[in-house]
């Protein structure tokens, strides 16, 4: 049997992957953009179903992604031109950026909810973290802010691409953009917490384990 924190983040891995990889493989197969997203919005809801009834709790990556590739799979059906199916990938994006912010008005924010996804085993400490330690309240709230407003603002710098570049040239620069977004985004929170461990060791909860010694 794996540890439980590499079930937890391969179960956070594959709440994201699985729709991913169903949309390009089956972009990559030859399917229109309309089967591909239709594809991964069948696996993305599978997914969020199978945990429901298997751990009998909602998985919110999995809701988050059913979500995203279901706006992308309603914008498939209206029409346009090349340059406004580049731009679903900023629709996704911002999608994905809003509903980071939009948890910050509720009680718990999304970067909570992707640390207990992660690490299950602690998920009752971790919220016990939030709701009675104000350095963790910040923490999470802080980087739910920032992925939130990185994500917003990848989404907005593509607009103008889109009308100012080839469209050749923004096929393979959209796909860019997004890795690009989500891998500066996990290195700024991976130094957020860093900084914020030195000043609060009661957070070293928030390191991955490999970091916490």
């Amino acid at each position: 049997m794996a540890p439980p924190h590499r079930a937890g983040v391969a179960g956070l891995l594959v709440d994201i992957a699985l729709p991913l990889v169903a949309y390009y493989a089956l972009h990559a197969a030859g399917t229109s953009d309309w089967a591909a997203l239709l594809g991964a919005t069948a696996a993305a809801g599978v997914r969020l179903v199978v945990v429901a009834i298997w751990r009998r709790e909602t998985s919110w990556f999995s809701a988050i992604m059913l979500v995203v590739f279901g706006v992308g799979l309603a914008l498939a059906f209206v029409g346009g031109d090349a340059r406004f199916v580049l731009l679903k990938d900023s629709f996704t994006t911002v999608l994905l950026g809003a509903v980071f912010l939009g948890s910050l008005a509720g009680s718990r924010p999304l970067a909570l909810a992707a640390a207990q996804a992660s690490k299950p085993w602690q998920a009752d400490e971790l919220e016990e973290l939030y709701r009675n330690e104000p350095s963790g309240r910040r923490a999470f709230r802080v980087s739910t802010f920032g992925w939130g407003l990185g994500l917003v603002a990848e989404a907005v710098v593509r607009v103008p691409l889109v009308y100012l570049l080839p469209v050749q040239v923004m096929v393979g620069l959209s796909t860019a953009l997004m890795i690009g977004a989500m891998a500066g985004l996990a290195v700024w929170n991976i130094a957020y917490i860093l900084h914020t461990v030195r000043h609060h060791p009661q957070l070293r909860i928030l390191l991955p384990a490999s970091m916490r010694d």
